[in-house]
């Protein structure tokens, strides 16, 4: 494990660039500026990447966070997201102790600079979590650093979304992708052995949660801590153990997609295919220009050892 980095994020200005040594004047001296307040130091900016789980509704022999999609595995297409994102400087892969080997030989032969470390997750998705934030408080990451948590089975996460949730952790301790619903949600309550309608919200107010899911480090930590103590604690994602636990806490919401979807079933396979072209695109300008513009190009992928 190497200590986490902020450089890629530091830039010197111009002015102490190519700043020069003073030269002798000969006329009255001019009035110097007053100078600039010295600006904050940036911090690191972590991607957790989850690929612990075994889902029961698809091939437990063949867990789809390593099925190929477009000649490379799901996990990888989720790592190379962040990965190509010059805002993201370090990356963690929480993986199942049954696969690990195999994900550690992918990001092996793949060269991905920014994964630190791959380690075990755990029985359920927040064990996972749990486990990265710990291996991140035990190596000090700053309270105040940036933690993007991601399901590794939304392959196509849009770089806007990325950029969004670090963006929106500026204003606020945490964050998450979403997209409206286009279905009108109701609310259900038991009656005997059927689910009743018991309230039906505005459509306008109803969203679709994905990831990744933003928080200060010191935030989501301290979420987790006072979820720990609560029997009863079994969220499905980390934006609901910040709601439950620290209600005042304000969750932001960032622009989601429908290439951001889940991989759930086999069927989704077919969907998901649709979107592999589209990134392939966009990822090629991230690695090679590091800007948000696409142009016609697609990476070589006989240097990632994934074909």
């Amino acid at each position: 494990m190497v200590a986490f980095t902020v450089g890629r994020m530091c830039e010197e200005s111009q002015e102490s660039r190519y700043a020069q040594e003073p030269v002798q004047q000969t006329q009255a001296p001019v009035a110097q500026p007053e100078p600039h307040a010295a600006r904050p130091a940036p911090v690191p900016v972590v991607a957790v990447v989850l690929a612990a789980g075994f889902g029961t509704r698809f091939d437990v022999r063949n867990p789809k966070q390593l099925v190929a999609v477009a000649n490379k595995p799901v996990v990888c297409w989720s790592i190379e997201a962040f990965e190509y994102n010059p805002r993201i400087t370090d990356i963690i892969v929480v993986t199942n102790p049954q696969v690990r080997g195999e994900v550690e030989r992918l990001v092996d032969e793949a060269g991905y600079e920014k994964v630190r470390t791959i380690i075990d997750g755990g029985a359920e998705r927040v064990d996972s979590t749990e486990s990265a934030l710990q291996m991140l408080a035990d190596f000090g990451i700053p309270q105040d650093a940036k933690v993007l948590i991601h399901d590794s089975v939304r392959p196509f996460v849009e770089r806007s979304s990325i950029d969004g949730c670090i963006d929106a952790l500026d204003e606020f301790d945490a964050a998450t992708v979403a997209i409206p619903s286009t279905d009108t949600i109701v609310v259900t309550e038991d009656l005997g052995d059927r689910k009743v309608v018991h309230a039906v919200p505005d459509r306008g107010n109803m969203f679709r949660a994905q990831t990744p899911q933003a928080f200060r480090f010191a935030t989501i930590r301290h979420a987790y801590e006072l979820a720990s103590q609560d029997p009863d604690f079994h969220p499905t994602d980390d934006t609901r153990v910040v709601v439950d636990y620290l209600p005042d806490t304000r969750v932001a919401i960032v622009a989601g997609s429908e290439s951001n979807m889940k991989i759930t079933t086999h069927d989704d396979l077919d969907m998901i295919k649709r979107f592999a072209f589209e990134a392939t695109r966009q990822r090629a300008a991230d690695r090679v220009h590091g800007m948000t513009s696409a142009p016609s190009e697609v990476p070589d992928t006989s240097e990632s050892g994934l074909d």
